[in-house]
Formats: structure tokens, C-alpha cells, sequence
């Protein structure tokens, strides 16, 4: 005989015993990593401040030190020991300051600021003396408790020695303590009050559960007992096995009932597991693996018959700037709304039937079958419909989390069997049509030919056309005009790269910039056009209006700024034309940047001492963020189209401008906005303090000749 085991009570009660160790074993895991993380924040905020606290420091003494070094040019100049004495001895007095030697070219002390100068003519032997006496600028040095700052001292060109000041950083040490000491009162007062809530919650789960065993002895154990054999006969497979019958109207009596229903419910539930397997989880539509399963059925059925199918392949464009800019969640309800607006489309074509799936990400596929043969129309014509009313509808804003957003969308479409024999065929021909929509200009639709796959061809063709582009002469630029805000007057150009090939015409930028960077062409051809903008820009004269001829800015790739000789070309650019260092703008995309903070800071550092000014290309758009103006030297921004395209009607898109606006000018940075194109936006960013714009409005790109005329 089988043996008995634990009752349902004794299972239970041990159930609730060890839910509520668990739950205490869980607030006290809470607990210690609450305790944790108040360490962790804590070392984190005492590495912040310390940091924050000595940058603060650093800044302080070397204006010190500049200002020292001024006053000291002069007396030592001269050699006025007296008036050296004086600054020296005032320096000293200063708080926190340690030591202060003032010494000649070869690292002698002239004076240290005391009364008898005791190391007078005696040379500075310590580790940094002969690194400080040769440094052609501010030198700082950050040792245990010490911060040495030191400054040359010069006339015009002449060096004449240079001073040191050093300051102590117990100041900082005694600051950084009491403010560390402050934040942990503050995690103890939360401490308590989370170890009171903590309590007061297992106390009220302790309490729930005394009762809960008691209603389950009373309403649940006994009634279960009863359940219990008639769910082994099921078990066994006696579907139809009586089950006892319950006057009961709560759950325990919908249970009892459940189970004479359990036969029909298993046919259901197969229904519903497949419905999971073949339909997308986030909009109900057929998946991939449904859709193929559909489209080879239909193709085994139209076999050897007249019929035809067409297929759609909708790809919604710019989808990824939802999901970089606004969250995934916010492209998941885009998505959810495309859907819809995908099912009512295909429901406005009559005569039709279709199966619409998600093939993943912002991809949409339609298969499209007659119901009944229409010689007028033609399953060519209900797709021209179809696929004009997904255009149509794509191009609507949708409405997400109370602001418009404007995507559109590119359909590619393909017939069987005109197109393809073969699903994978057909599905492969219908994404080619897509992307030649896309190419085309995006939101509208193309249908799959021949020649598309020739276009593909192309493609891969164009790397190797466009090594021989600058050797054919095919390359150019034309140059945008950028106004000042305040008055409108011209005040230089963005020159933008175009290439007119032999047989495709104008290729757009956006596609064989591309194509130059996955290659490494952009390296070439970026260095050629930095040397043109420079020669042309060179040429330009005074406008009228203007107090000083136009600056040219030019835009650098990531794969230059990476190529170790950007300095190098730009100065060469330079030399070459005679342009006026301060007349040449680099415009960086912000990615390009932060890919690698250190070097990038320090090439632009070096840049900028040529004279040549660096704007923040598309700022706003990826990771901007006003802590990186702080730490890159930029001289200006440019404000990204898409933020000014709905500047009119978009309060948050104003209220981000606007700020960026603020707070780039209390930082000293030049904020320029492009992609005007109204009137009104202009007149916008004129009462907002923008100092430089551009965009069709005020003016297209030019040839370099219409851009001589303009200028005069």
C-alpha cells in the first residue's frame, strides 16, 4: 500500500512558515544591499566631490599664478628685487598657499617671499624644477597635500623666468569631510525610516497569513479532498468520469464545475497555443514563421492556375530615431499604431483578400489575393491601391505621448509569378522594391523589375566608381549660406560634397558618404575636400553688409578624426591657400566625439591653438549632453533640423532650443541653427538669442560661382 504523506493543512502551514522566513530572509538581503548601495553612493559622491573640489582648486591657482606672473614681469624685467619681494610676500599671505618661488631662465630662486630670501640664487632641485623651467605654459602638479602651480614669466616673445606657488589641499580634505559627513546623517534618517516601514510590512504578512490558514482549514482543505479523486479518474483518462456536482457559487465551485468542461478545453487550448506560436506578441498580426507557412500553401495553390498574388513590403522610415530619441517603449506603441493603420488600409481596398504579419522590428509584409478574377483592375492595380493607401497613411502623424511624430513609410511590391517562382524569391524581390522606394526618397512605393537587381549591382559597383571619382573630376562642392540671426547678414558657408556620376546623375550624399566610410574612401576624399573649401574660401570678398569676409565650415568624418593627421591636413589646407585660420570651421558629429573623449579633447585642443574654430554638428540627436561642452572644446553647436522642423508646433522642441540656446551662450558657445525653412522659425530663433542660421529660407547650396554673385 501506497504510503500516506503530509496533509494538505500540515503542506500548507509549512508553506506559510516558509514564505514568511523567506520574505524576512528577503527583507534582510533588502536591507544589506540597501546598506550597500548607501556605501557605494557615498564613495561616489566623496570621488565626485574630491574630484570637483581639486578641478575647482587647479583653476584657482593657475589664475593665481597668471596673475602673479603678470604683476612679476616688470620688477623682473629690471630685477627689482624689492617689488618681486612685495607681489611674492602678498601672494604668500594668500589662504592655503604653502610656498611661493619666483626664479630666472635656469631655474635659480630670485625670491621665495620671506624677509631674507635664504634660497636666493640657489637652483630648484626637486623632480619637477627642470620640467617647469622649460614649459612653455601653465604646468600643474597634484601630489599628497600639495598642488604646485606654476607660470612662466615672459615680455612679448622674451622669457624671463617664471614662478611657483604652491597650495595645500587640506581645505579641500576638510570640505570634502563634512560634506560626506552630512549625506551619511541623511542615509541614516532614511535608513531608520526604511527599517520601520520594513518592520510594520512583515508584522501586517504575518498576520494576513494566521488568517490565511484558518479560512483555508475551514473553506478549502475539506472541499479539495472531495476534488481530489475525481481529478485522479481524469488523470487516468476517464474524460468521462462524473464530477461531483457543487451548489457552490464561489471559486472552489467553479473549479468542481471546470472540470466537467476539461475535455472541450484541451481542443481550446491547442487553438490558443498555436495562436501564440504564429502571431506577433506586440500586435496581435501573424509573425514570420505564420506569414511563410501561408505564402507556401498559397503558392502550392495557385500552381498551375491564372491566379497571382502580390506582395507588400512596408519598412517604416526613420524608425530608429524613435528609438534612440524617444525609448523602445515609445517604437512599440508606433508600432502598435502602424499596425492598426496597416489593417485599416488593406480594409479600404475592396475585392481583396490579404494576411498582414510583422516580420520583426519596423518591417510589415501584406500577401494580397483576389477574391474573384477583375479583368479591369488586375491584382497589379488593387496593389497600386493598396499600396498608395499605406503611403497615405503612414505619412499622418501619429500622436505619441501628446506630441505629433511625422515617420512615413517605403512599400516594395512584388507579383507571382510575374516576379518570383519561389516564396524566398518573392519575399526577397519585394524587399528589393522596398529599398529602391527608400533610395527614391522614401515614403512612397516601388515595384519589384529587372532592373532593381541591376540597381543592387550598383551599389556594390559604387565603391569601386567612386575611387576613381576625384581623378575623373566628378567631385564638387557647392556651399550653403549662413546668416547671422540679428541682422542677416552673410557670414559664411557650410560646403557640402556633391558628385554628379557620368551615368547615375547627382548621387545623393546620404548614399555614397556612406559608401566612403564603410570603404575608407572618406579619409581621401575628405582631405581633398578640406584643401578645396579652403582654396575657394580663400577667393571670397567682404560683403557689403558685412565687416569681414565669410568663414567656410567643413564637415569631418569619425574615420578622419581617427586617422592621426587631421592636424596635419588641416594645417597643410591652411598653408596652401593663405586662408585665415579663423576663417576655417570643422563641424564634428557629437558619436564621432565621444568615441574617444581624451584623444578627440586633445586634438581639438591643438585645433583650435592653429586658430581654427570647431562646431557640434547635429547636436541634441544622439548623446549630447551640455557636461560634454564643459570637457570638449567646441566653439559653437549646431542645433539639429529635426528639433527646428517642428520648432512651430512642438512647445517641447521650443522649450529644448530655447534652453540649449541659454545655456550654450552662458558657456560661451556660438549656437547655430540649421534647416530653416519658414519665415516664422526664423523670426522664433531671432527672439530666442540664436546667433547664426541656415536652410532653404534664407538660402540653398551654391555653385561656387552663384556664391561669388551672392556675395556680391
Amino acid at each position: 500500500m501506497k504510503r500516506a504523506g503530509p496533509s494538505l493543512q500540515s503542506r500548507f502551514q509549512i508553506a506559510i512558515l516558509s514564505g514568511l522566513a523567506l520574505v524576512l530572509l528577503m527583507m534582510a538581503l533588502l536591507w544589506f544591499r540597501q546598506q550597500r548601495s548607501q556605501q557605494e553612493a557615498i564613495e561616489i559622491a566623496r570621488q565626485n566631490m574630491h574630484t570637483l573640489l581639486t578641478e575647482q582648486m587647479r583653476l584657482t591657482g593657475e589664475a593665481q599664478a597668471r596673475q602673479l606672473a603678470d604683476a612679476l614681469a616688470n620688477p623682473l624685467y629690471y630685477f627689482d628685487l624689492d617689488a618681486i619681494g612685495v607681489l611674492a610676500r602678498s601672494a604668500l599671505r594668500a589662504p592655503d598657499v604653502d610656498y611661493v618661488l619666483v626664479y630666472d631662465v635656469r631655474g635659480r630662486v630670485l625670491h621665495d617671499g620671506s624677509g631674507d630670501i635664504a634660497a636666493y640664487g640657489q637652483p630648484m632641485d626637486d623632480p619637477l624644477a627642470a620640467e617647469l623651467v622649460t614649459a612653455n605654459g601653465p604646468h600643474t602638479h597634484l601630489s599628497d597635500g600639495l598642488l604646485d602651480v606654476s607660470q612662466p614669466i615672459t615680455i612679448g616673445d622674451e622669457r624671463l623666468g617664471g614662478v611657483r606657488i604652491g597650495y595645500s589641499t587640506a581645505a579641500v580634505a576638510r570640505a570634502e569631510a563634512e560634506a560626506l559627513s552630512t549625506l551619511r546623517e541623511q542615509f541614516n534618517a532614511v535608513n531608520q525610516r526604511s527599517m520601520r516601514w520594513l518592520l510594520l510590512m512583515f508584522a501586517g504578512l504575518t498576520v494576513l497569513a494566521l488568517l490565511g490558514a484558518t479560512l483555508v482549514q475551514r473553506w478549502l482543505v475539506r472541499p479539495i479532498r472531495l476534488l481530489g479523486e475525481a481529478a485522479r479518474r481524469i488523470e487516468a483518462g476517464d474524460f468521462s468520469a462524473p464530477v461531483p456536482e457543487s451548489t457552490r457559487s464561489d471559486e472552489l465551485g467553479d473549479l468542481v464545475r471546470a472540470f466537467g468542461r476539461m475535455r472541450d478545453s484541451v481542443a481550446r487550448h491547442d487553438r490558443d497555443i498555436r495562436r501564440v506560436a504564429y502571431s506577433d506578441a506586440l500586435t496581435g498580426l501573424s509573425n514570420r514563421l505564420a506569414f511563410r507557412e501561408i505564402l507556401e500553401q498559397r503558392l502550392r495553390e495557385t500552381q498551375g492556375t491564372s491566379a497571382q498574388l502580390a506582395l507588400l513590403f512596408a519598412d517604416l522610415d526613420d524608425f530608429k530615431r524613435i528609438n534612440d530619441t524617444l525609448g523602445h517603449e515609445a517604437g512599440d506603441e508606433v508600432l502598435v499604431q502602424v499596425a492598426g493603420r496597416i489593417e485599416q488600409a488593406v480594409a479600404s481596398v475592396e475585392g481583396i483578400e490579404a494576411v498582414v504579419a510583422r516580420f520583426g522590428g519596423d518591417e510589415f509584409v501584406i500577401l494580397l489575393q483576389m477574391l474573384q478574377i477583375d479583368a479591369e483592375a488586375g491584382i497589379r492595380g488593387k496593389a497600386i491601391q493598396l499600396a498608395e493607401a499605406l503611403v497615405t497613411a503612414l505619412s499622418q502623424p501619429l500622436l505619441l505621448h501628446g506630441r505629433q511624430v511625422l515617420l512615413g513609410g517605403s512599400v516594395g511590391v512584388a507579383i507571382f509569378p510575374d516576379d518570383a517562382s519561389s516564396a524566398s524569391m518573392l519575399l526577397k524581390n519585394g524587399d528589393i522594391a522596398m529599398y529602391q522606394a527608400k533610395v527614391a526618397g522614401k515614403n512612397c512605393y516601388r515595384f519589384y523589375s529587372r532592373a532593381m537587381d541591376q540597381a543592387v549591382e550598383r551599389r556594390v559597383r559604387m565603391e569601386q566608381e567612386l575611387r576613381g571619382a576625384v581623378q575623373r573630376d566628378e567631385l564638387s562642392l557647392a556651399y550653403q549660406p549662413i546668416y547671422r540671426t540679428q541682422d542677416r547678414v552673410l557670414v559664411g558657408a557650410e560646403a557640402l560634397l556633391r558628385w554628379d556620376h557620368p551615368e547615375y546623375g547627382a548621387v545623393a550624399p546620404s548614399v555614397f558618404v556612406d559608401v566612403a566610410e564603410q570603404s575608407g574612401l572618406i579619409e581621401e576624399i575628405g582631405r581633398m575636400a578640406l584643401q578645396a573649401a579652403c582654396m575657394e574660401a580663400a577667393t571670397w570678398s567682404v560683403p557689403a553688409n558685412a565687416d569681414e569676409a565669410p568663414f567656410v565650415s567643413v564637415n569631418v568624418s569619425a574615420r578622419q578624426l581617427r586617422s592621426g593627421d587631421l592636424l596635419q591636413q588641416v594645417a597643410a589646407a591652411l598653408d596652401n591657400s593663405g586662408l585665415a585660420p579663423e576663417r576655417l570651421h570643422l563641424e564634428l558629429t557629437e558619436t564621432a566625439v565621444l568615441s574617444d573623449e581624451a584623444y578627440i579633447t586633445e586634438l581639438l585642443s591643438k585645433l583650435r591653438k592653429l586658430g581654427v574654430r570647431v562646431w557640434l554638428d547635429d547636436f541634441g540627436t544622439g548623446y549630447s549632453s551640455l557636461s560634454h561642452l564643459r570637457r570638449v572644446p567646441v566653439d559653437g553647436l549646431k542645433i539639429d533640423r529635426s528639433f527646428i522642423t517642428d520648432l512651430l508646433r512642438d512647445p517641447d522642441d521650443l522649450a529644448l532650443t530655447s534652453a540649449i540656446i541659454a545655456m550654450a551662450h552662458s558657456m560661451g558657445v556660438v549656437v547655430v541653427a540649421e534647416g530653416v525653412e519658414r519665415q516664422s522659425q526664423y523670426q522664433l530663433l531671432r527672439e530666442r538669442g540664436c546667433d547664426l542660421v541656415q536652410g532653404y529660407w534664407l538660402g540653398h547650396p551654391l555653385e561656387p560661382q552663384a556664391f561669388h554673385d551672392l556675395l556680391r
